[in-house]
């Protein structure tokens, strides 16, 4: 009798072990990896995605929203129609704005680049306002062009109603993955915000009529002081809303951008946060062709240009959650070797095909560097010319 109870026991504590196992393992795979109902992790430089949970469902940015306003503001800088010491003036729609705001008055003038900083680091709806303003004229058409840049960058679950994310309005929504979308576009063609979204805290002055004061920015993003590695970008929250935020973290030259809509409170947004960007570290490493090989000139018939030479179209990059060993990559170039005239500078004139294990991984367009012009009879008559005078001005030298 105590033998079969034995037995018993020690059956049911190997059932009690087993489902102990499966439970680590359902974790481990990532399918609680975060309790907020929606989110995505991506790899930057790449845009490849490691980690989604129902990241296509429509829902409320809030101030996510401004990750679109600060796209737009960093384009005219590089247009050169906006420099960080432009004054912008503060309006009295802009000094109208609620919710987080630096208190900006109503003629009040600060530089773009303090601007900037209210955005990114304190949420300022009313510096948001103000920028968009300054830029487009009003805030109605700076939106219009924000919708015209989410079109552009294939966000089509997105709509905006309003540069800053104040409004209530059910016209005014995105995804987890558009979130993702626009973060990258932010990061990885204007990193130099992450210089900004990375500032824990800092004074700024207002001057107005009744004289000057100090103002403290305190950013909103936590997981700057937090998590090793994180440098911002920017959060969100209503009522609505509720909590979000996309978080940008770098560790060993990886840059992973994690994504959170709908979280129930802050302290559930920043842990689901920090929970992608932990597998992420933990599972991805990346590959970059840093050096890749030499091309050879190409070339070209029916031009008395005789080569064309070639370059990359881009840099190749890998992103492997596997394991693998990357240094096993294989590289095949594949260009003709000879072409026709003409030439344009751009187009395709190969690719390099990238192998792991055999299999394709990904490629690069290799494209011509430069343009080389179908010749006639007057342009071989005139090099004709050209040779002929040589000729002889050699002979006569002798």
């Amino acid at each position: 009798m105590k033998k079969n109870k034995a037995v018993s026991l020690l059956f049911l504590c190997l059932c009690i072990a087993a489902e102990l196992q499966n439970t680590v393992s359902v974790k481990a795979s990532g399918a609680e990896l975060i309790t907020s109902p929606h989110g995505i992790l991506v790899e930057a430089s790449t845009g490849t995605v490691l980690f989604e949970k129902d990241a296509d469902t429509k829902v409320r940015p809030a101030s996510i929203t401004k990750i679109m306003t600060l796209i737009l503001i960093f384009e005219e800088l590089d247009k050169g129609t906006l420099k960080m010491d432009d004054l912008v003036t503060t309006s009295a729609h802009a000094k109208s704005m609620g919710g987080s705001q630096v208190y900006l008055e109503e003629g009040e003038q600060q530089t773009v680049e303090t601007m900037i900083k209210c955005i990114v680091i304190a949420s300022g709806n009313d510096a948001s306002v103000a920028m968009a303003e300054h830029i487009a004229g009003s805030e109605a058409e700076f939106v219009a062009r924000m919708n015209q840049k989410a079109i552009e960058l294939g966000m089509k679950n997105t709509n905006f109603q309003d540069c800053c994310g104040l409004t209530d309005s059910e016209e005014h929504y995105t995804t987890a993955r558009d979130v993702a979308v626009m973060s990258r576009e932010l990061v990885e063609k204007h990193p130099e915000i992450l210089k900004y979204s990375s500032i824990w805290m800092e004074n700024i002055t207002h001057v107005t009529r009744q004289g000057s004061s100090e103002f403290g920015l305190t950013n909103t993003n936590k997981l700057i002081r937090s998590y090793d590695g994180c440098l911002g970008l920017k959060t969100g929250s209503t009522s609505l809303a509720k909590y979000c935020v996309s978080a940008v973290a770098v560790r060993n030259d990886i840059t992973l951008i994690s994504v959170v809509m709908t979280a129930p409170d802050y302290k559930v947004r920043f842990n689901d946060a920090a929970a992608m960007l932990n597998y992420g570290f933990s599972s991805c490493q990346v590959y970059e062709d840093k050096e890749p090989l030499p091309l050879t000139d190409i070339v070209v018939t029916g031009s008395i240009q005789e080569r064309v030479e070639c370059e990359y179209g881009s840099v190749f990059r890998f992103v492997d959650t596997e394991g693998n060993d990357l240094s096993k990559i294989e590289i095949k170039i594949h260009m003709p070797g000879e072409t026709e005239a003409p030439v344009k500078k751009g187009e395709k004139a190969g690719e390099a095909v990238y192998l792991l294990n055999g299999k394709e991984i990904g490629k690069v367009d290799i494209l011509f560097s430069e343009t080389v012009e179908k010749s006639d009879f007057s342009d071989y008559f005139r090099l004709c010319l050209e040779h002929t005078a040589g000729f002889c001005g050699e002979k006569s030298a002798a």
